[in-house]
C-alpha cells in the first residue's frame, strides 16, 4: 500500500482527492497568462507490458501519470506540459498517449536512442506522430557522454536540422561540448536542460562556472536554455535565492525570448511544490518584468517548440 505524502502541489496517495481552483478572470482583466511547464516525466507501473530497464529506477516509487498530473497542474496553476518520458526505457508511446487524450494540456518530448540504427530511419517521420515537437537527449551517463566523442552521436545532428526538429539535451557539466554543433548546425534549435547544473555540481561550487558555459552559447540564436529543476541546483530551501544572480545572468544572455521555466516535478519533491516553483519565478525574481515572465513561463516554450496556442 502506498503511503500519503506531501506532493507536488498536494497530498499524493491511493483515493486521495484534488480540486483545481477553478479561477476565472473578469473580461475588464487582461489575459490570463499561459503557463507552460518545460519539462515533466511521466510514466507507469513496472510491468510485463510497460518494463523498466534493468538498473534504472523512477523519481517516484510509484507511478506518475497524466491522470494523476492533470489535478495537480490545474492547482498549481499549469495549463501545459511537455512531457519528457524518464529514462526507464526509450519508450513514448504513454506519453504519446496523454497528448492524443490531451492536446490542449500535453505534448512530447520524445527520447531517441543514437546507438540503435533504427533511429535514422525514424527521425525523418518522427513529427508524425501526434503530440511530438522533438527529441530530448540525455548525456549523463559516461556510456552516453561518450557519444559525444567517439562520433555516435555525429550523425543525429544534421539529420534533426534538416527534419526541423527541436532538441532538448541534458550534459551536466559538458554544455560547452555543444558550441561546434550550435555552429555548425545554426538551423537546429537546441535547448540546454537544467541550465546545464546539477546537485552536484552546485555542492562543488561549480555553479557559477557551468553558467557561464550555457551564456558562452547565447551568441547562436538557435540556442536556449531551460530555467529547471532549480531547487536541485539550489543550496537553499525555497525561494532559492542562491540562484538569482545565475538566473539573473542566463535572462540577460539570452533574453526571455530563449529562456524557458520547467520543473522536472517530480524529482526531489521535498525540496518545493510544483506551486512553489512556478511562484519561484512568477513572484519571488523581482528583477523580471511581467513581460519576462510572460515568455519565460509559457511563450517561449511554445513558440521554440512550435505548440500551437
Amino acid at each position: 500500500m502506498l503511503t500519503r505524502r506531501r506532493f507536488i502541489g498536494g497530498t499524493i496517495g491511493a483515493g486521495v482527492a484534488l480540486t483545481a481552483p477553478g479561477l476565472q478572470q473578469a473580461q475588464s482583466q487582461p489575459a490570463k497568462r499561459m503557463i507552460v511547464d518545460a519539462q515533466v516525466h511521466m510514466w507507469k507501473a513496472n510491468t510485463p507490458e510497460w518494463p523498466w530497464d534493468p538498473g534504472t529506477r523512477p523519481q517516484l516509487p510509484e507511478p506518475f501519470t497524466y491522470e494523476r498530473a492533470l489535478p495537480l497542474m490545474d492547482e498549481a496553476g499549469v495549463d501545459r506540459v511537455v512531457i519528457v518520458p524518464p529514462g526507464l526505457n526509450y519508450r513514448n508511446d504513454y506519453a504519446l498517449e496523454a497528448a492524443r487524450r490531451y492536446p490542449n494540456r500535453f505534448a512530447v518530448m520524445g527520447r531517441l536512442p543514437l546507438d540503435d540504427p533504427k533511429a535514422r530511419e525514424q527521425l525523418p517521420k518522427w513529427k508524425e506522430q501526434p503530440g511530438m515537437l522533438g527529441v530530448r537527449l540525455s548525456f549523463n551517463t559516461p556510456a552516453t557522454a561518450a557519444w559525444l566523442k567517439d562520433g555516435t552521436a555525429d550523425w543525429f545532428w544534421p539529420a534533426a536540422e534538416k527534419a526541423g526538429l527541436p532538441v532538448m539535451f541534458l550534459a551536466f557539466g559538458m554544455v560547452n561540448m555543444f558550441e561546434p554543433i550550435a555552429q555548425r548546425h545554426p538551423g537546429l534549435p537546441l535547448i540546454i536542460d537544467h541550465m546545464g547544473v546539477n546537485t552536484a555540481i552546485a555542492r562543488e561550487r561549480r555553479t557559477a562556472e557551468v553558467i557561464g558555459h550555457a551564456v558562452a552559447l547565447a551568441k547562436y540564436p538557435n540556442v536556449s536554455v531551460k530555467l529547471s529543476n532549480l531547487p536541485n541546483a539550489s543550496l537553499e530551501p525555497y525561494p532559492y535565492k542562491d540562484l538569482s544572480e545565475h538566473i539573473r545572468r542566463l535572462v540577460g544572455a539570452f533574453g526571455p525570448q530563449r529562456c524557458h521555466w520547467g520543473t522536472d516535478a517530480t524529482n526531489n519533491t521535498e525540496r518545493g511544490s510544483w506551486r512553489q516553483r512556478l511562484s519561484h519565478v512568477s513572484e519571488t525574481l523581482d528583477f523580471l518584468s511581467e513581460s519576462d515572465k510572460d515568455w519565460i513561463l509559457g511563450r517561449t516554450t511554445l513558440q521554440r517548440l512550435k505548440w500551437a496556442a
